[in-house]
Formats: structure tokens, C-alpha cells, sequence
């Protein structure tokens, strides 16, 4: 599997973990995997030290994903990049808007 979702019992604390690819392939199941999160202060990690290729369009699902933790009062932190995907972020300057934790 690509993608997988856990949340803490306090229901707060999501991780969203990818695997393998981050592409258009995944945004179904990604949008899916926190539309339904309402919670007010929730917080979000993006965990992707398991995806080994990220495309822009997954920067795009990051954004939406960002901006839904907002709208609720919380935030997203991004995880454990690799070399390859770091280089990426940073390509895109996400470290301004996302926190990204090695």
C-alpha cells in the first residue's frame, strides 16, 4: 500500500505516511485520508521517509493538505524526506510555509 493514515486516540494527532510513489496516482486516496479530520488544532504529520519519488503534483496535495490543518486552527509538520524528495521541497521552497523535520 501507498498510503496509510493513523490517528492518535486523543484525535489530534494524524500521520499520513506514503510509500513508494507520491504522485497524482495517490490523490484520491490522499484527500481521503484527512477530509473527514474536523477536529479543531489538529496536527498533521506528512511522514515520507518511505516514498522514494515525490512529482508536483504531490506538492499541490501537500498545499491542500496545509491548508485544510489551517482552516482548522492546526498545522503540518513534513517528516523524514529522503535526499531526493528534500531536494525537492527545498527546490520549491516548502521549508518557508511547512516546518520539515529530518
Amino acid at each position: 500500500m501507498s498510503i496509510s493514515s493513523t490517528k492518535a486516540n486523543d484525535g489530534r494527532n494524524i500521520t499520513i505516511t506514503i510509500s513508494d510513489r507520491f504522485d497524482f496516482s495517490l490523490h484520491q486516496d490522499f484527500r481521503e485520508s484527512y477530509r473527514d479530520v474536523q477536529v479543531n488544532g489538529v496536527h498533521f504529520a506528512l511522514d515520507l521517509r518511505e516514498a522514494n519519488y515525490m512529482d508536483s503534483s504531490a506538492l499541490g496535495m501537500i498545499l491542500l493538505l496545509k491548508d485544510h490543518a489551517e482552516a482548522l486552527g492546526g498545522e503540518l509538520v513534513i517528516r523524514r524526506p529522503n535526499e531526493a524528495i528534500r531536494k525537492i521541497l527545498d527546490i520549491a521552497k516548502f521549508n518557508r510555509f511547512v516546518t520539515i523535520e529530518e
